[in-house]
Formats: C-alpha cells, sequence, structure tokens
C-alpha cells in the first residue's frame, strides 16, 4: 500500500477544481465543514459525504445543494484528490488507509493521524500571521488540523506581541461539551434533563456530573481525559507557533457549557501597554474586538461566528498586566482552519506528474 498521495490535480485542466470527500459527514465536525466548505474559495467541483452505517442514505445539505451520505469504502475515495477526515480517531485511522490505497491527500480534523509518519500540525491562520509560505512537498504525509484552543491563543500572542515583550502567559480554557461530539451534547442534555427531574445521571461520556457544574477532570473511566487534551492543546501550540512564542500556562476546565470555548488569558507584559494598542495589534483578520461598553465575549454569541471575540482590561493591581477574555466558536475554527490547510496543500503540492 502506498502511503503517498498523488500530487494534487484540478479534476478540469480549464479551471483549478477539486474532488473532495469528507469522511465522517455525520459528525459536528463533519457537518460544519460541510456547512463552511462551499462558503470559502476552496476549489471544489465535487463533495461526497461518507460516514459510518448509522447514517447511510440520510440527506445532508453541502451549501445550496442536498446529498447522499455514502459508505466509507475505497471505490467512494476514488478519484477524490482531497479527504477531509472528521470522524472519530479509530475510524480516521482506518478512512487514512483506503485514502492512501487511492493516492488522496489527507487533511484530519479528528487527530487521529498525530502519530502517523509524516505528518504535519498546522494551522492556516497562524502561518498567514508568521507570513510563511507554503512549502513544496514531494511525498507529504497528513495534515492535522491544529487544536482550536491552540489556534485561538497562538494568534492572539503573536500579535500581542508586536507591541511588546511578554513575561508570562496564563490561560485559563473552558471547554465545550461538543468537543466530545454528538454523544457529548447528549450526555450534558440528558443530566440536565434528569437532575430536574430527580433521576439517575448519564455517565457514560464524561463518567462524572457536568451539567449544572464545573470539574477540573473526569472520571477515571472517561477518554481522552481533560488532562489528555490538556496535553494537546500545548502540543499544537507549540508547533503551529515555530518557536516564536512561549507556551502558555495552562488549565483545561469542562463547564457546563454545549457548544464554544471561552478564555481567560492574563498577561504580564514587560512594559505597561495601553488597552487601545493592544487592540490595534490584536484585532484584524479572524478577531473581532468589543467596544468598551459592549457585551463582553461568551459562547453565546460566538456560536456561528467565523472571528475569535475578544475584550481587553487592565489588571487592576499590576501596571503591566493585560486580561484578555475571549470566546470563540470551536467548531467553525475548526472547520475554518481545515479549508485553509486545504487550499495552503493546492498552493503547496505539485501538479502534475512527478518524475
Amino acid at each position: 500500500m502506498s502511503t503517498n498521495p498523488r500530487p494534487l490535480r484540478p479534476a478540469s485542466a480549464a479551471t483549478p477544481l477539486y474532488r473532495v470527500a469528507i469522511v465522517g459527514a455525520g459528525t459536528l465536525k463533519g457537518k460544519e465543514l460541510a456547512e463552511v466548505l462551499p462558503e470559502t474559495s476552496f476549489p471544489a467541483v465535487d463533495i461526497r459525504l461518507l460516514d459510518d452505517e448509522e447514517t447511510l442514505g440520510q440527506l445532508e445539505a453541502v451549501g445550496d445543494e442536498v446529498t447522499f451520505v455514502q459508505q466509507v469504502q475505497r471505490e467512494n475515495l476514488e478519484n477524490s484528490d482531497l479527504v477531509f477526515l472528521a470522524s472519530d480517531p479509530d475510524s480516521a485511522r482506518e478512512s487514512y488507509a483506503l485514502a492512501s490505497q487511492v493516492g488522496s491527500s489527507v487533511v484530519d480534523l479528528s487527530y487521529g493521524l498525530e502519530s502517523e509518519r509524516g505528518s504535519v500540525t498546522r494551522s492556516s491562520w497562524v502561518e498567514n500571521e508568521l507570513g510563511e509560505p507554503p512549502v513544496i512537498e514531494l511525498q507529504p504525509g497528513p495534515v492535522v488540523v491544529a487544536h482550536p484552543a491552540s489556534v485561538a491563543l497562538a494568534l492572539v500572542m503573536l500579535r500581542l506581541q508586536k507591541v511588546g515583550g511578554m513575561r508570562s502567559v496564563v490561560a485559563t480554557v473552558f471547554e465545550p461539551a461538543s468537543e466530545r461530539g454528538k454523544r457529548g451534547l447528549d450526555e450534558l442534555h440528558g443530566q440536565t434533563v434528569n437532575l430536574l427531574s430527580f433521576q439517575t445521571l448519564p455517565k457514560d461520556v464524561y463518567d462524572v456530573q457536568v451539567s449544572f457544574n464545573m470539574v477540573a477532570d473526569y472520571g477515571t473511566k472517561a477518554r481522552p481525559a481533560l488532562a489528555a487534551t490538556e496535553r494537546r492543546i500545548l502540543d499544537h501550540f507549540r508547533k503551529i507557533a515555530r518557536g516564536r512564542l512561549l507556551p502558555p500556562s495552562l488549565v483545561l476546565l469542562q463547564p457546563s457549557v454545549f457548544h464554544g470555548y471561552v478564555f481567560s488569558i492574563f498577561v504580564e507584559m514587560n512594559e505597561p501597554v495601553s488597552l487601545g494598542d493592544a487592540a490595534q495589534a490584536i484585532g484584524g483578520e479572524h478577531v473581532e474586538i468589543t467596544r468598551a461598553g459592549d457585551q463582553t465575549p461568551n459562547a453565546v454569541d460566538a456560536a456561528g461566528q467565523d472571528n475569535i471575540m475578544i475584550s481587553l482590561r487592565h489588571d487592576a493591581e499590576n501596571p503591566n498586566g493585560l486580561w484578555i477574555w475571549a470566546a470563540a466558536d470551536n467548531l467553525r475554527v475548526l472547520a475554518l482552519n481545515a479549508v485553509g490547510c486545504a487550499e495552503q496543500l493546492v498552493a503547496s503540492r505539485p501538479k502534475g506528474k512527478v518524475q
């Protein structure tokens, strides 16, 4: 079995259009990607939706069109130039083997290919901020899309350092239930309903009460543990920041929130920085700064938004201290970066026959 994707080639010689498959089309990540992809500039001529037995034959929207969900098998991946893996990690590894057989390039949203030989963790938002052009790769491995919390932290810190050095950064990150997929959402909902009706709580996903609660760890049977996700966020941060930033001190908490990341970030600068200068540096593409007097960012308002929403204030005791409160739609940030990575693959990988 070949593990090297064939050179990306347009489906049409006249126009640069590519055939795309989304594996895990019925997952939260897959649905978000199918919604986002047609709204971007990625040149897809055909988007095929694939998933497991539970969703086969279902109708799903892709932009303004509706298509059937098909089975994940080799013949349905044939002629796909690019495959997005949005299923669970185990299924993603199986699908990667099939995609490799047919020579498709792969963008992984599941994190299942982190340990795969030749894999690289990327964020299009952060790479564009760093101003580093895509590198031509003749025998590339799969692209793992960086965790959305890593993307938000790296983008904000890269921009903030333009107005001054940072002595330390401490981030408290609040993870939504949607990071655990539909099962996580269903269990949080089920716990909420059962609590209000004095019934036993379902605990198959978290192995602990999450509803009307905030926890720093799950029960012992839950996988992955919050600590494991915390390590992934920091690992992805290091990879996409490429040595330009010191990783923040970070703690990950699970609140009773269905959707959207929220961040409380404390930055100690080397010198005092005005809020106006900080806002001007951080704001811009992918980041929206709330104005004084407006409601501070929250998970509800961030839902469905492309931008990371941010408010700033000084610390009351430390003149060099700056507080950043941020909220972001985790699924939207992941999907947009996945499409951005795909666009970079089209730009960086050789087209036509490699001699």
